[in-house]
């Protein structure tokens, strides 16, 4: 609900301060007062598109602001979902234009961008004007106005789950097939690249102890002649290390008798001597196997030489990594040998997902048709009375191809104002004014079933007057019983109907003219709608009729 509007510098108004209530509120006054401005200036707190001439001449900022009750709607998600500060009471709302064509959008004191602030807008107010009574040739409104009527929300939040199931699984599968086509294309390249891995028989370390031997068996001779001498430095008969160290023994073993430490001398020179023993005979016998083998060295090269060149092609520098290549490549056609596997899994749960979805459609299809019929009679009994009392009105169904999101149905509101001739599309034979009448009452019809955000009618009553503005007036004042409802208007039958009555006006200060609107006392109220009964000039039969139409006795 509105509460309140301030409007700063917009145009014609230098200072407005609005405060409204519940219920039914109309706003009148002459021509060219300034009404087409307030909304102006509403909308653009409720994120229209702004313009720095919009500024009042001479001024640099223009503000405006308005406070609403949200108390009646569930908008956290939005506030959350624009990481906007939530307050579950109140909502303020407020844009600030430039004169150098800057402008800022606020709600509850906090920047948010215009795209967040329309969002909340159109949740908090429905601007109804002509131009709005276009949306009764968009089969979509048609439709959403079905639902809205019919209820049933767990029907269709079933159905719902159901269709965002089966749209998940066709994009599974549509990815997986386009996966398996592209594998398909990379097939025979990897294959010819494990192949090549797995003729490698590539073992983990080789490459180290390849390299090694490589150098062992480049530097045989040279290793071979170290060796021998090592082994003559250790056995040789006179100058070998092994005969000075026996020796030594044979020193320390003599001084035993007489001298305590040469037990332990001898023990150690024993151990040295058996463990240098151990190792001449080891490297004798090693350098008795090394030979210089040029087929061996050939074979290490050529085995170097493969690894190497896998290693350079494949970008990688060790056997590890190419074997887990070759890992790779063997998981990658394991997967491509498994799509038709994985894609026949997926399109027999598309299958089934699908013909739940139609069971679903058609429950959804069948509880519209029969709301369908109440619509149209209770339609038909609201329009009646507003000057079309001949009306014929019909909800057809279309079956789609393919079901949406919202069902299987296309849905067409025919419509004829006359007792004979075809029905015919809403918006190719209703006029202006009849198209007017039915989105008042489809409106009202909505109001029945729905929380609503306020209303505004602007002006939807053009074309019309006596009897019809009368009872037009009653379905706004009966609107108004559910919801926030401002309506502006020129006819006396209706603004006499309202809860509150606010009177535009212009006026002139210091040689500017400047829009103001005040809220009408009840002889203030009985005065303008006289006017708006006879005109400029009052009479005392105006002035009669006005306390009659406003039930003043």
């Amino acid at each position: 609900m509105l509460k309140s509007l301030f409007i700063q510098n917009f145009v014609l108004i230098d200072n407005l301060d609005i405060r409204f209530e519940n219920g039914f509120s109309v706003l009148t006054g002459e021509t060219g007062a300034g009404k087409s401005i307030i909304l102006g200036a509403l909308g653009l707190v409720l994120g229209q598109r702004a313009d720095a001439k919009s500024i009042k001449a001479g001024a640099d900022k223009c503000v405006i602001e308005a406070e609403f009750d949200i108390s009646a709607y569930q908008l956290q998600a939005i506030f959350e979902a624009h990481d906007m500060e939530y307050d579950p009471e109140t909502c303020i709302m407020r844009r600030e234009l430039f004169a150098s064509g800057k402008s800022r959008a606020f709600v509850n004191d906090s920047p948010v961008s215009l795209s967040a602030m329309k969002e909340l807008g159109s949740n908090l107010i429905d601007i109804h004007s002509q131009h709005q009574n276009l949306l009764l040739a968009d089969s979509h409104f048609q439709l959403s106005v079905v639902d809205i009527i019919t209820g049933k929300r767990n029907v269709f939040t079933d159905y719902r789950t159901e269709y965002l199931h089966y749209q998940d699984i066709r994009k599974q599968l549509r990815a997986l097939k386009e996966k398996a086509e592209q594998a398909k294309k990379d097939e025979d390249y990897i294959r010819f690249q494990l192949e090549q891995l797995q003729e490698a028989a590539l073992k983990t370390g080789e490459q180290e102890e390849l390299e090694q031997e490589t150098e062992t068996l480049s530097h045989a001779e040279e290793i071979k002649g170290a060796l021998y001498k090592v082994t003559a430095l250790l056995t040789g008969d006179e100058q070998g290390g092994l005969q000075h160290i026996k020796e030594a023994l044979s020193t320390t073993d003599s001084l035993d008798r007489y001298f305590s430490k040469a037990a332990d001398f001898s023990e150690r020179l024993r151990s040295a001597y058996i463990d240098l023993s151990d190792l001449a005979s080891e490297i004798e016998v090693l350098a008795e196997d090394i030979e210089f083998n040029p087929e061996r060295l050939e074979w290490v090269n050529e085995r170097l030489n493969t690894i190497y060149s896998l290693q350079q092609k494949h970008h990688l520098s060790t056997v590890d990594e190419l074997i887990a290549l070759q890992e790779s490549y063997e998981s990658q056609l394991t997967q491509i040998d498994s799509f038709d596997e994985q894609i026949k899994e997926l399109e027999k749960e598309q299958a089934g997902s699908y013909e739940r979805l139609l069971k679903k459609a058609t429950v959804l299809t069948a509880i519209r048709k029969k709301s369908a019929e109440s619509i149209t009679k209770m339609l038909i009994d609201m329009v009646k009375p507003l000057g079309m009392p001949n009306t014929r009105f019909r909800i057809d169904f279309i079956e789609r191809k393919e079901p949406g999101s919202d069902g299987m149905d296309d849905i067409q509101f025919m419509f004829s104002a006359n007792k004979s001739g075809d029905l015919e599309k809403v918006a190719q034979t209703a006029s202006g004014g009849e198209i007017s009448r039915l989105m008042l009452c489809i409106k009202a019809l909505i109001a029945g079933y729905k929380a609503l955000p306020s209303i505004i009618f602007d002006e939807v009553d053009t074309g019309v007057s006596g009897d019809i503005a009368d009872k037009m007036g009653d379905i706004m004042h009966d609107l108004g019983s559910k919801m926030q409802v401002v309506t502006i208007t020129h006819l006396p039958q209706i603004a006499a109907k309202g809860k509150e009555h606010f009177f535009v006006y212009k006026e002139d200060i210091n040689n500017q003219t400047v829009t103001r609107i005040r809220k009408l006392t009840e002889q203030e109220r009985i005065t303008e709608v006289a006017r708006m009964l006879s005109g400029a000039t009052l009479t005392d039969a105006s002035i009669a009729n006005a306390k009659d139409l406003l039930g003043i006795g």
